[in-house]
């Protein structure tokens, strides 16, 4: 959403190796719920107007944990009806 759909989110994937042990720690880093998340200023223009639409962090998490998995991810959602066709 930040990117305006200029980068593309790889899927996490991890090997195991037998001969060495891995340890993991997620982190999650998340903007206070009183602000407004959607895409970068910077990266919109005439040429390249918003893909996502705004919406505060309090209310994103509401909708991301409630929203129905009906084989499309929340990310799609965000989008806004009238956005060219980009790959995200």
């Amino acid at each position: 959403i930040l990117s305006n759909g200029m980068y593309k989110s790889i899927e996490h994937r991890v090997l195991v190796n037998a001969a060495k042990e891995r340890i993991s720690i997620a982190m999650f880093f998340n903007p206070k719920f009183e602000a407004e998340i959607g895409p970068a200023n910077i990266l919109i223009n005439p040429q390249n107007p918003p893909l996502f639409k705004k919406i505060t962090m309090e209310n994103y998490f509401k909708d991301f944990l409630s929203h129905k998995l009906d084989g499309k991810s929340y990310l799609e959602q965000m989008k806004l009806k009238n956005s060219k066709s980009h790959t995200i």
